[in-house]
């Protein structure tokens, strides 16, 4: 489940928002009519993680960190809550 639930009232405000969190770096994981969840990963750093493994290890810990899913900083599941007068 997300972290965050961001709630909205209309279908361009939803879409808006989506926007606003895809220009800051987010990623859409998961869509549907009324929700999608935006997931924002940290960015590995291969240079760091390459020269000191291949100090010990021949480049084998750099190869195996490559294939390593990025931890998630942030999600936010974006609820579109239309009311029904």
């Amino acid at each position: 489940m997300a972290s965050r639930i961001r709630r909205c009232s209309t279908q361009k405000e939803f879409e808006q928002i989506i926007d606003d969190f895809i220009t800051t770096g987010y990623k859409v994981q998961t869509r549907g009519e009324t929700n999608a969840l935006l997931v924002k990963t940290k960015k590995k750093d291969h240079l760091k993680v390459a020269i000191l493994t291949i100090w010990w290890t021949f480049g084998i810990g750099n190869l195996i960190y490559a294939f390593m899913p990025a931890k998630v900083e942030d999600e936010v599941m974006v609820k579109l809550e239309l009311k029904n007068d």
